[in-house]
């Protein structure tokens, strides 16, 4: 299984900007599909942004043209740049892996999960 590690939550004002990071190590990242989740206070974990081995990505409606996910193979990394910060958007983050590199939106298709990190954005 693929280790995860996310960093660079934080405290943000609305309209602010921040960028997640999620090194992965033990596994064949390469080929790994990479997903990024939420779950904010009361409510279940969603999907946010998946990318696929290849490049391809996908993100949930309500982040698009906000947020941006993409990887550095060389890096062992996958990044969640996220523009245009609202309230709405405070939550956990969770880095996700999946050994079919395939993209996915669904959180039973990941095997490894990493410990999250908290994002709030203030208004």
């Amino acid at each position: 299984q693929v280790q995860l590690v996310e960093s660079g939550g934080g405290l943000v004002q609305a309209g602010g900007s921040l960028r997640l990071s999620c090194s992965a190590s033990g596994g064949t990242f390469r080929t790994s599909g990479m997903a990024w989740f939420r779950q904010a206070p009361g409510k279940e974990r969603e999907f946010v942004a998946a990318i696929s081995w290849s490049g391809v990505t996908s993100y949930v409606d309500s982040v698009k043209g906000r947020f941006r996910i993409f990887r550095d193979n060389a890096k062992n990394t996958v990044y969640l740049q996220m523009n245009s910060l609202k309230p709405e958007d405070t939550a956990v983050y969770y880095c996700a892996a999946r050994r079919n590199g395939y993209i996915s939106s669904r959180q039973e298709d990941f095997d490894s999960w990493g410990q999250g990190t908290q994002v709030t954005v203030s208004s």
